[in-house]
């Protein structure tokens, strides 16, 4: 089988393709270190399988590359190798169509085993994570307007109602309209709280 190995750290990708050289079945046909740059080497190559970072510093995240890879007329399977395993990071990633989620600390055997898998078009996941994807998609969703996100965002940042009005050209009642709406929809009671709530479920990156 053909892969791609997408990592912004160099020493990862240089670990993980002398793991994946000492197997006969699989040829390592290129590295990128940008989502931007998997994608043309993806369309160009035509690998079977990518195995893909999450966080890939500036430009495209591993969830945006895996749909920009997905989409192409030769898509190949996606497998998220990371070390993030936040259950909506998992949710995201399967959504935009990855076939697993892996996280860096699992046994060597274990990846080469997941490429494998990926290849032939099974879903990649431990016990664990598959529970909690269940649990996570189970769930109901908690769905922020763009200016409810905008609002959250500024939020973050430390901003005061009367600074994030400024910021959005909008009125300081505005602002407490949407703060109020933001409260209900993330059960939270304080603005530390919606933080937090926020950081947890993946509306805040």
């Amino acid at each position: 089988m053909r892969l791609i190995l997408v990592d912004d750290h160099p020493i990862v990708r240089t670990g993980v393709r002398a793991l994946l050289t000492g197997q006969s079945d699989v040829e390592v046909v290129g590295e990128a270190g940008s989502g931007d740059e998997a994608v043309a080497l993806a369309r160009h190559l035509r690998p079977d399988v990518v195995l893909c970072d999450l966080r890939l510093g500036e430009g495209m995240d591993g969830i945006a590359t895996t749909v920009a890879l997905r989409g192409l007329p030769h898509p190949p399977a996606v497998l998220m190798l990371t070390t993030f395993d936040r259950d909506a990071e998992v949710v995201g990633a399967i959504e935009a169509g990855a076939v697993g989620y892996l996280l860096k600390d699992v046994e060597p055997a274990t990846i080469v085993a997941a490429v494998r898998d990926a290849a032939a078009g099974r879903l990649v996941l431990t016990t664990e994570l598959s529970r909690r994807l269940v649990t996570a998609m189970r769930a109901p969703r908690v769905r922020l307007t763009d200016r409810e996100r905008d609002v959250l965002r500024l939020l973050d940042r430390g901003a005061s109602n009367r600074e994030i009005a400024r910021e959005l050209f909008v009125t300081e009642a505005t602002v407490k309209t949407h703060l109020a709406h933001i409260f209900t929809k993330l059960g939270a009671d304080s603005r530390s709280r919606v933080l937090a709530v926020a950081r947890e479920t993946g509306l805040l990156e």
